[in-house]
């Protein structure tokens, strides 16, 4: 072993078993490290999981890494600072300012859903000693995190989206710099093309791999074909002259949401859809003038206080966006507002929602059914078949987003038994997360300086995992592994 080479150990407390929960230790002689600290979501045990004891001694934690800002990374951060952690929080800057609107809407969410007498995962005070700790750093440059230096690259996952490379700082590693080794965590790796994103950037000389396997198994729809299926699920649900409810994530989902309807529902720029949809046994469009017009009069309502405040935060970073979305900006483009967009903060303007004549649109959260105004508009719209549930995000087993997708015809909503009459879509191409066969080819990538060592799968359900890490062997030949909840690996670096 030299002196750039010494022993180190990462540990798999939170994201192994499951997509969400992310949690991460990276322990060398001196310091200790964690990346993401996320809410578990979704699974019938999640409720108790959350509350349980971390396994580790929060107060002997140096740093928090944090990758981006969606509750299944950044969720159990105040109940980490509740239970004695008083070290650094380290993110971008978009992942701070986004944070701090996820992390007191979450709380308001389990406030509202909490039984009679529970104790509270954690409270306003802890978010408030959280951003007290938390400190940001830009894309490519490096810090210091005690023995160790870290950088964050761009992931292209949500706005401030981040991968963790980690190496020795230098003082710890010696001066023989081509000797240093790396391991890269990827956080949730972005869907490419996106539709305001720069793709995610590949780790170069990175030793070791941990890296998410969301859709491992499955492939998306690509970037004109996504398009092209919202334009048809539009049209169908218009001609229906039904209500087309689609739960949203409010960050990013909603903003890619919302860019790509800008373009859809506005009457100067509807022809372009019109080139990208299948004809008919004639030949002819299937959407014609007359039809188009409906499309862009239809109105949207965007019933989310979060998603809005979220919308607003991307239009404050329009520098990260990709060049695409950026030139349109430049244009003079809103492409977050479009005619027939009505914004419904209060309780008493999504009530006003129902009020309004069919056909309509309606935007809401949460993504995953899990809670929100959505649940509201489900129980309310899914007992009629002219209506259309459309999903566009990834649904977590066992939640009401999951059973309605995969068909269940009975569901229980705000207590209240509804039948499922209403049509069921999913377009996958909206996902923010890499699909299979990009994952795949991100690990060839990442491989290719003949550095990498290891790949752990991780972020994903099991069957997803363990396909995608046979696939990376067998494709490319790379050790990969996918390791258990609470295991300890020992690395060196």
């Amino acid at each position: 072993m030299t002196l750039a080479t010494k022993r180190a150990v990462v540990s798999f407390y939170g994201g192994v078993g499951s997509v969400t929960g992310a949690n991460f230790l990276l322990a060398g002689d001196k310091t200790r490290l964690l990346v993401d600290c996320g809410l578990i979501q979704g699974e019938k045990f999640a409720h108790d999981m959350n509350r349980a004891p971390f396994s580790y001694e929060p107060r002997a934690i140096d740093a928090l890494l944090v990758t981006h800002a969606h509750i299944d990374h950044v969720g159990r951060i105040p109940k980490l600072v509740r239970d004695g952690f008083k070290g650094r929080i380290i993110s971008t800057p978009a992942t701070l300012e986004l944070s701090r609107l996820m992390l007191p809407d979450a709380f308001s969410v389990m406030r509202s859903e909490a039984q009679a007498e529970e104790e509270f995962l954690y409270d306003e005070k802890d978010i408030e000693r959280a951003f007290s700790l938390w400190e940001t750093r830009e894309y490519h440059r490096p810090f210091a995190v005690g023995e160790f230096e870290a950088v964050f690259k761009d992931s292209g996952h949500i706005l401030g989206s981040a991968m963790c490379e980690i190496t020795r700082a230098a003082e710890s590693r010696g001066t023989d710099a081509e000797k240093r080794r790396k391991i890269v965590f990827t956080g949730d790796l972005g869907n490419s093309p996106s539709p305001l994103l720069n793709p995610a950037e590949v780790p170069e000389s990175a030793a070791y791999l941990v890296m998410e396997s969301v859709y491992g198994d499955r492939a998306h729809e690509g970037g004109e074909r996504r398009k092209e299926r919202l334009a048809e699920v539009i049209h169908e649900s218009v001609k229906r002259g039904g209500t087309l409810l689609i739960p949203s994530f409010s960050l990013e989902k909603t903003q890619a949401l919302l860019y790509e309807l800008d373009d859809l529902c506005s009457p100067e720029r509807i022809s372009l859809a019109r080139t990208n949809l299948k004809k008919d046994s004639r030949g002819q469009d299937e959407i014609r003038a007359g039809e188009e017009k409906k499309i862009h009069q239809v109105p949207v309502f965007l019933d989310s206080p979060l998603a809005i405040r979220i919308t607003e935060v991307y239009r404050r970073h329009t520098e990260q966006f990709n060049e695409t979305a950026r030139a349109q900006i430049a244009l003079g483009d809103d492409v977050f507002s479009f005619k027939n967009l009505h914004l419904t903060m209060g309780a008493r303007e999504s009530r006003e929602v129902a009020r309004a004549a069919d056909p309509k649109i309606i935007i809401a959260g949460s993504g995953m059914s899990a809670g929100g105004r959505i649940l509201e508009h489900e129980r309310r719209y899914l007992g009629d078949s002219k209506n259309t549930i459309l999903f566009i995000g990834y649904q977590a087993v066992g939640g009401l987003g999951r059973q309605i997708q995969e068909g269940v015809k009975k569901v229980r909503i705000n207590g209240e038994n509804v039948v499922v009459k209403a049509r069921v879509e999913t377009i996958t191409g909206y996902s923010s997360h890499m699909d299979g066969e990009h994952l795949l080819e991100f690990a060839r990538k990442a491989a290719e300086g003949e550095t990498l060592e290891k790949v752990f799968v991780v972020m994903g359900e099991p069957k997803a995992a363990l396909f995608l890490a046979q696939r990376i062997r067998d494709y490319h030949g790379i050790d990969t592994y996918v390791p258990v909840a609470e295991e300890s690996v020992e690395i060196e670096l």
